[in-house]
């Protein structure tokens, strides 16, 4: 999740808390990275943001990434698709994710591939971009015209920018992505992972409305939790407060419904949301079946509860009529 620690706009009062939300993006990338290296899926630059797990993670875990970066991934192909790549992704609290790099690699780049995340955050990307050549060239192998602008905190070339703002403020933001050529007349994707949920429902609603205000024609992918206000959703609670992580938009996260509520309230036309046990089901067979041969699973139940406790939502807006109320999957 974005936010930024050092901006004049943050209270003091919130850098304890922003510190605890950073630490996540950490503990995903790891989770990520352990993933791959048993083979669930293949990321090949990953390794050159993140560190190798110093333990092993449970295949719960492992599973419940395999099913949300697939699920992910497939409604943003779906989106890809319907607009021919003449689009543009803005990736919400984007942490240390590969998306650019991979879709580059399957040649399914949309004109501009946009990043935001805490300044801290983005300053490390940024600093693992300019020493590793396999992240770096394939920025300048897309880049075409004047020389690229990069700085600690934003790093910005025709195909692929970074920055750092905070998502509380969407003025702040919307100002620092034009500054970055965002195009609102372009059909724009939104992706936020476990992003909403660290901010408070009026703070994430702004974002929501930001966007569907902004953009005609747009989409917006939401992934996070989901039934949290039975006993297993408490306990998910406890234990993120343990790590002083507050959930701070925990409310919205009581149903499918409440979550579909907030993106038809906040100005998109369509919502959709399942949790992430259906999306397993819904995802290639004969690949799950892979990869359910890679790691023996004693706890089917645990799994079963944790995939029910989260979600992906979508919502759209479509002026030209490309088809994205249809995208599902």
């Amino acid at each position: 999740m974005a936010a930024a620690a050092r901006d004049p706009l943050s209270a003091v009062g919130l850098d304890e808390a922003d510190e605890a939300v950073r630490g996540t993006c950490e503990d995903a990338s790891v989770c990520k990275r352990f993933a791959v290296s048993v083979g669930y899926w293949k990321d090949p630059y990953l390794q050159y943001f993140v560190r190798q797990a110093k333990e092993r993670k449970a295949p719960e875990i492992n599973r419940g990434y395999y099913a949300r970066v697939h699920g992910v991934s497939y409604l943003i192909k779906a989106f890809l698709k319907k607009t021919e790549c003449n689009c543009q992704i803005v990736n919400l609290g984007a942490g240390m994710d590969t998306l650019f790099w991979r879709l580059k690699d399957e040649n399914l780049l949309p004109k501009k591939y946009f990043e935001v995340d805490f300044p801290m955050i983005v300053a490390r990307k940024i600093h693992n971009i300019k020493s590793k050549p396999p992240l770096s060239k394939p920025i300048m192998e897309s880049h075409s015209g004047d020389s690229l602008l990069i700085d600690s905190h934003s790093l910005d070339s025709s195909r692929y920018s970074i920055v750092g703002a905070d998502l509380r403020f969407s003025s702040d933001l919307e100002e620092k992505l034009k500054k970055h050529n965002l195009d609102i007349h372009l059909p724009t994707l939104l992706v936020a992972e476990c992003v909403l949920v660290y901010m408070t429902p009026q703070q994430s609603a702004n974002l929501l409305k930001w966007a569907a205000s902004t953009f005609p024609v747009a989409m917006f992918i939401n992934y996070e939790q989901v039934n949290m206000t039975d006993r297993f959703g408490q306990i998910m609670i406890e234990n993120l407060q343990r790590r002083q992580c507050n959930l701070a938009g925990v409310e919205v996260c009581r149903s499918l419904d409440s979550q579909r509520e907030r993106l038809l309230l906040n100005g998109w036309e369509t919502a959709r949301a399942i949790d992430m046990m259906k999306v397993y089901s819904f995802l290639p067979q004969a690949d799950v079946k892979r990869i359910e041969g890679l790691e023996f699973l004693d706890e089917k139940e645990l799994f079963e509860q944790l995939m029910q406790h989260y979600c992906i939502c979508w919502a759209s807006k479509d002026s030209s009529n490309l088809g994205l109320a249809n995208i599902t999957f």
